[in-house]
């Protein structure tokens, strides 16, 4: 895996993709990682998000429109924006997940 071993000792995320999650107020820090091939279907969540690759290339869909994201490229979502994502390559990325301030 691409990421440094203290990152690898963080606590699992729990969804569908494999990820190490560190905890921050109101955001969601997770050091992802998918294998070649993977397709996220089209989904969207209440959670305002950014992200950078490290490692790979990821292929966004928002609106229709697929954008490609290289290394040290950064990607937006906003909250509630259906979109899709899928990666012909390995790819590990920084994502931070924003949740509304309440």
């Amino acid at each position: 895996m691409h990421f440094p071993k203290l990152l690898r000792n963080l606590p699992a995320f729990d969804g569908p993709f494999d990820a190490f999650k560190l905890e921050a107020k109101n955001c969601d820090v997770l050091f992802a990682s998918y294998p070649a091939a993977t397709v996220i279907p089209a989904h969207c969540h209440d959670t305002e998000n950014v992200g950078v690759i490290t490692q790979g290339e990821l292929l966004l869909t928002v609106n229709g429109i697929e954008t490609r994201h290289g290394v040290g490229d950064w990607y937006h979502v906003g909250a509630g924006t259906l979109h899709a994502a899928r990666f012909e390559v390995e790819t590990s990325e920084i994502e931070f997940w924003f949740h509304e301030q309440r």
